[in-house]
């Protein structure tokens, strides 16, 4: 089984207007809601590849109750810790000609509940893959990575991380199976500047020296880079279409990767790489149909 893990999910509120005038009444021409947070998408995108995810992680008040019917809703099982007060995140994001977006903070996570969230990955079994993905909230401990992945050494669980900065370089001592960091992410963890893709090899093989066992880079429009555990690289070229939207389009990446890995690594970075380029041709995140189409592109 799959778990995903999104520690301060939300509702987005996307708003389209013609334009935004501060200080004054604004009018919408449509709007959308959806369910977000890095492991719900990554969840949302591996049930369209038809892989069976549990969505773990927090809610709280009646935008939690929202986001857990939203999950519900995609055919995705969900398991969160109900918070005893507060309410989840809703985001704003008003697009015109360019987007301006108003996230909230969350509610505050207790010693408690991560507790019950620590019972909860108590029950992951050997073979069984957990999947970090995205920030933490201010109200978790900043070790909040290495805990869980120190409590799940040794279990045979496959361990993904998608994660930047020292949340990240943090966890290689666990030897995660794999880490996606971008391009730019890997350009700030090292304090350079890549000139071309050799470079950002060379950088991968650093991170897997500290501990990780694949790396898997995303460059947007330059494609994706892996470096996998015997120390073979794979490239994929990047999938062409108009740019729509590049949110979850990172998360859709790695949900592509998970599912196609039964099939090698090479065929798991081509799916990796169609769902990430899926998302960025769709309004939201990507869907079958598309996927499928840039599959047969690649």
């Amino acid at each position: 089984m799959v778990y995903t893990v999104t520690f301060n999910p939300a509702i987005d509120y996307v708003v389209h207007t013609d334009g935004l005038k501060t200080g004054g009444v604004n009018r919408s021409a449509r709007e959308e809601i959806y369910i977000g947070g890095k492991g719900i998408n990554v969840s949302a995108v591996l049930a369209e590849l038809g892989v069976q995810s549990i969505v773990l992680g927090f809610t709280a008040g009646f935008t939690g109750i929202a986001i857990e019917r939203g999950v519900c809703s995609m055919g995705i099982e969900a398991d969160f810790v109900r918070l005893k007060s507060g309410n989840s995140r809703i985001n704003v994001k008003i697009k015109t000609d360019a987007e301006t977006e108003l996230n909230g903070q969350g509610p505050v996570i207790d010693e408690q509940a991560i507790a019950e969230l620590f019972a909860k990955l108590d029950r992951l079994k050997g073979g069984d893959t957990l999947i970090l993905a995205g920030s933490i909230p201010s109200s978790l401990p900043s070790d909040i990575y290495e805990r869980i992945l120190g409590r799940l050494e040794g279990r045979d669980i496959i361990t993904v991380v998608d994660a930047t900065g020292e949340l990240l370089l943090n966890v290689l001592k666990y030897r995660p199976f794999l880490i996606k960091p971008n391009n730019f992410e890997l350009e700030d963890m090292f304090g350079v500047e890549f000139e071309c893709d050799d470079e950002i090899a060379i950088y991968a093989k650093k991170l897997q020296e500290m501990g990780a066992r694949n790396v898997l880079v995303s460059m947007a429009e330059r494609g994706a880079l892996l470096l996998d555990e015997s120390g073979e690289l794979h490239r994929c070229g990047a999938c062409t279409g108009e740019l729509v939207n590049s949110v979850g389009a990172g998360d859709s990446m790695l949900a592509g990767f998970v599912a196609g890995l039964p099939e090698g690594s090479d065929y798991a970075l081509k799916l990796g790489t169609a769902c990430g380029g899926a998302t960025a041709f769709s309004d939201w995140l990507a869907k079958k149909p598309l996927i499928d189409e840039l599959m047969a592109r690649l």
